[in-house]
């Protein structure tokens, strides 16, 4: 059973930064590609950014130049560093591996 479980969000000024962590077990992620997501209430969920099983990664947008997802395939991890951080950026953030979702982490960024 895959289980992924996400922590590090909060409240952060704007220009701030923020390193969400998603924790997996049932999967080995260094062997499937990866993803962060994000969800405004009233809006779809959109892609923040993935990394693939050979480390290769892509980035919405909104997140280039910002945002930095990486793993640690020792704690079988996946992170999003977050800098430079702008109130638009506010959204719970889900880490994503195929059908499998997260419950998901609070972001917001005040002005």
């Amino acid at each position: 059973q895959v289980q992924l479980v996400e922590s590090g969000g909060g409240l952060v000024q704007a220009g701030g930064s923020l390193r969400l962590s998603c924790a997996a077990s049932g999967i080995i992620v260094s062997h499937y590609v990866m993803g962060w997501y994000r969800q405004v209430p009233g809006d779809q969920r959109e892609l923040v950014a993935v990394i693939t099983s050979g480390g290769a990664t892509n980035y919405a947008d909104h997140a280039k130049g910002r945002f930095t997802i990486s793993r640690d395939n020792s704690k079988n991890t996946v992170y999003l560093q977050m800098n430079s951080l702008k109130r638009e950026d506010t959204a719970v953030y889900y880490c994503n591996y195929h059908r499998n979702w997260g419950s998901g982490t609070q972001v917001t960024v005040s002005s």
